[in-house]
């Protein structure tokens, strides 16, 4: 189901399908088994435009909506949800802060490099204590009377893309006593003295993405680091991460297309019995269960990217986007590893890979238990 394309959206699917199974297909397991950022493929997708796709032009941005940016992680997802999750936290969180928020000057001199992959972006939210509870951060932000600026204190974990990073937007306590109030984001740039990427994690799935620690220690940075108001920086995030939760829904949604259609080929190829397995009703209802799911899923986050498009408010609609199409990417990646039997427990074949790599659907930007917290407050509202 093709959510009524455009013939301009369909030749961007079409394109970048055609690239992610030239340049990325075959080096998926290498650089899985290797833990490598697969950077120079970053960079090309920055010439061709998808690191900056929601971007306008006058920014160095491909001047696209929410639908094509879905179209573009799901098509990267499909074959390698390293490199979707890489481009998503570049675009809708890193870059996006920036643009949602940042001032004119902010705009004009981090969206350009951002946008056509000069440099790779990384947001930080998430502390050693502080994850689902965001508002309890505990990174400090303090001005410095002499000097003019601010000066950074604290740790960030799990950010995405933390190693390679040229710039990141970090959200820090600058009022203590103001709980989420107390909130601001800034922007840190690589190699700004007492800033530095920490441990790099070993993860279970989604390997050649980097994950790692930011650390702060007396970093020093000006006044015009700030991004958004004082006291902004909760606020801005949460409206940062409207857009984030569609990107994640569309890496769900890619890796549960790849999944499915991994599956369906080796049930149409593996006989047993004497006939193809997919031959059998067991098999058959997986299949349909699976399609049809992966249908209501895609549905689910074209609804909410073209709201985003339309300017419309998001934060329910992502949210169940977010929800529905990480858990269909769980189920998916399941089924399709039981279909594959033992060889889906072996690494010749795409299956065990897929199961690795879409749990972090339910987990990142938001567990899917916060999704739900999420509707339902939105439901609960009026």
């Amino acid at each position: 189901m093709d959510f009524q394309l455009t013939a301009e959206q369909l030749q961007l699917k079409k394109s970048l399908r055609e690239f992610s199974e030239r340049e990325i297909l075959p080096h998926v397991m290498k650089w899985d088994e290797a833990n490598r950022f697969p950077l120079e493929t970053v960079k090309e997708l920055g010439r061709m435009g998808v690191l900056g796709m929601i971007f306008p032009a006058e920014y160095g941005g491909a001047g696209l909506g929410y639908v094509e940016y879905v179209i573009a992680i799901e098509e990267l997802s499909r074959v390698d949800g390293s490199v979707g999750i890489i481009v998503a936290a570049h675009n809708s969180l890193c870059s996006n802060h920036i643009f949602l928020a940042g001032n004119e000057e902010q705009r004009k001199k981090y969206i350009p490099k951002l946008a056509t992959g000069e440099w790779i972006g990384a947001w930080g939210l998430t502390e050693p204590n502080s994850g689902s509870d965001a508002g309890g951060a505990r990174m400090s932000a303090v001005r410095e009377g002499r000097k003019g600026g601010w000066v950074l204190n604290g740790t960030k974990t799990f950010i995405t893309n933390g190693s390679h990073a040229d710039v990141a937007v970090v959200i820090a306590v600058t009022d203590k006593t103001a709980n989420t109030h107390g909130l601001s984001a800034f922007v840190v740039e690589k190699g700004t003295k007492g800033f530095r990427p920490g441990k790099k994690e070993n993860k279970l799935g989604l390997r050649a993405s980097d994950t790692s620690e930011l650390i702060f220690e007396d970093c020093h940075v000006p006044d015009d680091a700030l991004v958004g108001g004082e006291g902004q920086g909760f606020i801005d995030s949460m409206r940062v991460l409207d857009g984030g939760r569609i990107s994640i829904a569309a890496l769900g949604l890619g890796m549960a297309q790849g999944a499915y259609e991994a599956a369906l080929k080796y049930a149409k190829q593996r006989h047993q019995f004497g006939k193809a397995i997919s031959e059998f009703q067991a098999i058959q209802w997986k299949l349909a269960d699976m399609a049809t799911e992966i249908d209501a899923a895609r549905l689910l986050t074209m609804r909410a990217a073209s709201m985003k498009d339309a300017g419309m408010k998001t934060t329910q609609e992502s949210s169940m986007a977010k929800l529905y199409a990480g858990e269909v990417a769980v189920k998916c990646a399941n089924e399709c590893v039981q279909i594959h039997g033992g060889y889906g427990f072996i690494k010749d074949y795409p299956a065990e890979k897929f199961y690795r790599d879409v749990k972090l659907c339910t987990i990142g930007e938001g567990t899917s238990e916060i999704q739900r917290l999420v509707i339902a407050r939105q439901l609960l509202k009026d």
